[in-house]
């Protein structure tokens, strides 16, 4: 944490600017001795300054160099921010002088890291920077802003608050028993307590359903019988040949995988090979992953041919699928249909676009994909913040089955305690070094 570091912070190739990013302790000394212009040890803080970059005496680039002096950085260390020519070889040869004069190049999501460490971001906010990098989506976006401004994080502590005033209630109990001011914590009035904390749990539980339909997108398996016309479903959604089409049945034998936006929202879709008994060792393989999509998918599309009898095999899918939330798609309607079933179901072809138009339509009501547009986003989305969650939860649950067992208050503290240290995970107040070297290196180079 005392080195300084760099790296190239913006996508290394062919551009009009490349940004190579220098912090720590030496930063502004070690760019000064390289930079020709004003003296950058003594320009004012958030300032932008034009010259070369000088190696040898010999001029490598002409660049704007950035100053920021700590603490009101990103790092909340000196940074120094270095504009070259977006070439290849100029961002590289800039970088590789930097790295000669004894600045290290920087580990992934080094730079955040360190803004973590020196307490400019909490964990909850640092995550979601990432978030943001990664956004595909507008709805993604303003999730991950709402995580970057803290609004997310405050929600955390507001329970987290909560159970450190009980527990603080209950340590005055156990140390103090003679200071009378205090409420005296009981297994009869212990119970309201840790069921009003239980539903704020719960509540970001629920919330948090949504921010992770919005981060990780809904898996969409289309299913069915080998030649009912799911690859061509899933080439008009896509408006791409992503799939091979042909009259032969079993011609998708591997997972063919595609996305969509709808209402914000990216669907992933999966066409999967045609699910039928077969003695072809390698359909069969196909087949079996298609089963295995069937149980990770969020939406199951099940495809069936309106110009034919409803088979053994439809209705084997039709079982496998019970319990997941499914969409029955009855294809080529623009035949004569020979089909008759209970299920509710959608009509449509991939001749005219109106089937495939109410099938998303669909989707947007079974989702409530509409209301997203409205919601104001200040919501859990990451996995670990989940598991956190419903990790304090656990830890209530346990409290509130203990005092039916009329456990002493004082044991039953330790679940309130450990349902306090793991909310605490989730924004950094407590954490283990190897939790950091495992999110930070999802990170780019640069950030």
């Amino acid at each position: 944490m005392n080195d300084t570091i760099c790296a190239i912070s913006t996508s290394l190739g062919v551009g009009a600017i490349s940004i190579i990013r220098v912090s720590g302790e030496d930063a502004i000394k070690k760019v000064a001795g390289l930079f020709s212009g004003k003296d950058l040890t003594k320009v004012e803080s958030h300032t932008i300054h034009y010259g070369h970059i000088i190696n040898n005496n010999e001029i490598i680039d002409e660049v704007l160099v950035s100053v920021f002096k700590a603490p009101k950085t990103y790092t909340k260390e000196d940074i120094v921010e270095i504009n070259s020519h977006g070439g290849i070889a100029p961002t590289k040869k800039v970088l590789e002088i930097l790295l000669e004069n004894g600045i290290r190049l920087a580990r992934k999501g080094e730079f955040t890291k360190r803004a973590f460490l020196n307490g400019r971001l909490d964990l909850c906010e640092a995550e979601s920077v990432n978030a943001l990098l990664s956004s595909n989506t507008d709805l993604e976006r303003k999730l991950a802003l709402n995580g970057i401004n803290g609004k997310v994080s405050r929600k955390i502590k507001k329970v987290r608050d909560i159970i450190v005033e009980l527990m603080a209630n209950i340590e005055v109990n156990i140390d103090f028993p003679e200071y009378e001011d205090a409420l005296e914590i009981t297994l009869e009035n212990l119970p309201p307590r840790l069921k009003e904390i239980k539903k704020e749990l719960e509540n970001l539980l629920d919330e948090a359903k949504v921010g992770k339909l919005i981060s990780e997108g809904i898996k969409v398996a289309i299913v069915g019988r080998p030649n009912v016309g799911k690859s061509s479903i899933l080439n008009h959604l896509l408006q791409e040949n992503k799939a091979i089409v042909t009259d032969i049945a079993g011609t998708t034998r591997d997972i063919v995988e595609g996305e969509l936006e709808l209402k914000g929202i990216r669907l992933k879709f999966i066409d999967t090979a045609g699910i039928r008994k077969t003695e072809d060792v390698v359909e069969r393989i196909g087949v079996d992953k298609s089963l295995e999509m069937i149980k990770e998918a969020d939406l199951v599309i099940h495809v069936l041919n309106n110009n034919e009898e409803l088979t053994n095999e439809d209705k084997e899918i039709q079982e496998k699928i019970k319990g997941k939330t499914k969409i029955t798609f009855i294809n080529k309607s623009d035949l004569e249909s020979k089909i008759a079933i209970k299920d509710d179901y959608i009509t449509g072809n991939t001749m005219s676009d109106n089937g495939l138009d109410n099938l998303k339509n669909r989707i947007i009501e079974l989702f409530d994909l509409e209301k997203l547009e409205q919601s104001n986003l200040e919501i859990v989305s990451s996995t670990r913040a989940i598991n956190l969650i419903k990790e304090a939860l656990k830890h209530i649950d346990n409290a509130i089955n203990n005092i039916s067992d009329e456990i002493p208050v004082d044991m039953i503290a330790i679940d309130i305690k450990a349902a306090w240290d793991a909310l605490g995970e989730i924004t950094g107040e407590s954490y283990q070094d190897e939790l950091l070297d495992t999110l930070f290196s999802k990170f780019c180079l640069g950030k």
